[in-house]
């Protein structure tokens, strides 16, 4: 049985974030799912929203994207298209974002741009829950 675990979060900038962990949590298609040391293999879709990563007794909170997670009992790869540690984030910007977003969801578009609209909303949602309740 594994005793540690190794993430890596990959952005379409490169490495995000990668260091030994105690433990993380993801949100998933069907909720928050949560991985330890030993897991069993899975491979599954994540959604915008909160990742939190336990280390060495500290927590870090960060906003992720839409993508893809990659488990095995000593590692786990992310795979996403937005990844930002909570105190990094601009609660301004993403609110006007925000409000951009929901502004076009308003108008008559293709299907294509109705999802791209859709997921800009989901991420700034994540980012501004991420930002409100965990940054200090």
């Amino acid at each position: 049985m594994a005793t540690g675990l190794h993430l890596k979060i990959v952005t379409p900038e490169g490495i995000h974030w990668e260091g030994d962990i105690d433990s993380v949590t993801l949100p998933g298609r069907e909720g928050e799912m949560g991985i330890l040391p030993g897991h069993i293999a899975l491979a599954s879709q994540i959604v915008a929203g909160e990742l939190t990563v336990q280390q060495n007794g500290k927590t870090l909170f960060l906003a992720v994207g839409d993508g893809f997670v990659e488990v095995t009992s000593s590692r786990v790869t992310i795979l996403t298209d937005m990844a930002v540690a909570a105190a990094d984030i601009d609660e301004a910007q993403v609110e006007l974002a925000k409000k951009q977003a929901e502004a076009r969801l308003q108008q008559k578009l293709s299907a294509e741009e109705i999802a791209a609209a859709q997921s800009a909303l989901a991420q700034s949602i994540a980012l501004l829950r991420v930002k409100r309740t965990r940054s200090k």
